[in-house]
């Protein structure tokens, strides 16, 4: 089904950060698969785990005990400060588990129509529940009706938000994003989660931070809330996990970590045998080699980079980003450059129409890095695009 326009080009096989064509060519990968990718490509840890456990066992569904599942489970808890944790296959089912999970945390304190406060600008999925949550009236378009039970905020508005908590009594949960991704690398003020997390406990709400581009390492830490001090009750997580292999997340604690019970919630392969051991060896692997450090220290030198070279033009309205999740807003709309890119051998991408997005992998060395830096500032400066 034409549910995407690839761009001209198919991969077939790849190497750490680059990725090689059907025609044997090179690419620098700055995209990873969209934060997908944090080890690189073929990584010898997660080729093994999964290459050991393919020849073991793939699959026996949840109505058994799963040794590799409870191992990650306890990991993800560990470095997460969680308790409990619901695995899926993907973002949009960890953020589905989240929602129905704070709607079941309402109903079992009598409320009789829960509401979710999200935020204008974030993305959390495309199936009905999270495409409703989700702030961009370009997805939902057509998919009508969408699902009740969700109240929206401008993203970074606390005010709105307790003009909202004033008014609507059945608030159970906020829902929002550290970083806005696919909302155009949008890094909020710095009391915004503390002041959220603040709300929250004066409600009795659940603080829900969807965690699926953010995590695992991207902005200089395990989890981009890390950075504000404040905890959450209920994290997803997804794309970084399994550095390919599909797996999702959803991690609670406190009064959120037992709303799930028996026949609650589930699925036929989330959490199987082969995901779990490849997200282990992520795990495993970022803590090693100490990749949320490199991460963060890479970020800071990209980031210096293209404040120096693009940060005096006028066609750039905001260079901002945490970690190795960097956003270039330009004053015009500018998806042309992800041809251009390629074109020179780089994989980019452009979010919210006018945002350069990099989220390159954390195994980046620095040549690397230098080389993205340079070819991305070469395309802006020399990029014809009229303003808007």
């Amino acid at each position: 089904m034409k549910t995407y326009q690839p761009l001209p080009v198919s991969f077939t096989h790849g190497e750490g950060a680059y990725l090689f064509d059907s025609t044997g060519e090179r690419y620098l990968d700055a995209l990873s698969g969209v934060a997908v990718c944090g080890l690189g490509h073929a990584h010898p840890a997660v080729s093994a785990a999964i290459c050991t456990q393919a020849q073991r066992l793939l699959h026996t569904s949840n109505l058994y005990r799963i040794g590799l599942q409870e191992e990650l489970a306890n990991e993800l808890c560990r470095i997460a400060a969680m308790e409990r944790v619901f695995f899926s296959n993907s973002g949009a089912e960890a953020n589905e588990a989240a929602l129905k999970l704070a709607r079941l945390y309402g109903h079992r304190k009598n409320i009789e129509t829960p509401q979710v406060i999200v935020t204008e600008g974030s993305f959390h999925g495309r199936t009905l529940a999270t495409l409703t949550a989700t702030g961009n009236r370009k997805i939902q378009a057509g998919f009508e009706p969408l699902v009740p039970g969700f109240l929206r905020a401008p993203y970074d508005d606390m005010d709105a938000v307790r003009t909202i908590a004033a008014n609507s009594p059945e608030v159970v949960a906020v829902l929002v994003e550290p970083i806005l991704g696919e909302g155009g690398v949008c890094i909020p003020s710095e009391n915004y989660l503390g002041d959220l997390r603040q709300l929250c406990d004066e409600h009795s709400w659940l603080l829900m931070l969807d965690e699926i581009q953010t995590g695992m390492g991207r902005t200089g830490h395990w989890f981009a809330h890390q950075d504000t001090g404040i905890q959450p009750d209920v994290m997803t997580l997804a794309k970084g996990l399994g550095n390919g292999v599909p797996i999702g997340a959803c991690l609670a604690r406190g009064a959120a970590a037992d709303v799930f019970q028996p026949g609650n919630h589930g699925s036929t392969f989330g959490g199987n045998p082969l995901s779990a051991s490849a997200a282990l060896a992520v795990l495993r692997t970022i803590e090693k080699d100490r990749l949320v450090e490199r991460a963060a220290e890479l970020g800071k030198l990209m980031l210096a980079q293209f404040e120096q070279r693009l940060g005096g033009l006028d066609r750039v309205i905001s260079i901002r980003g945490k970690g190795l999740m960097i956003g270039i807003e330009l004053d015009c709309a500018c998806s042309e450059l992800m041809q251009q890119a390629l074109q020179r051998k780089l994989l980019i991408n452009v979010t919210a129409g006018s945002v350069v997005r990099l989220l390159p992998p954390l195994i980046l060395s620095d040549a690397q890095a230098n080389d993205i830096c340079s070819t991305v500032c070469e395309l802006i400066e020399n990029f014809p695009g009229q303003a808007a």
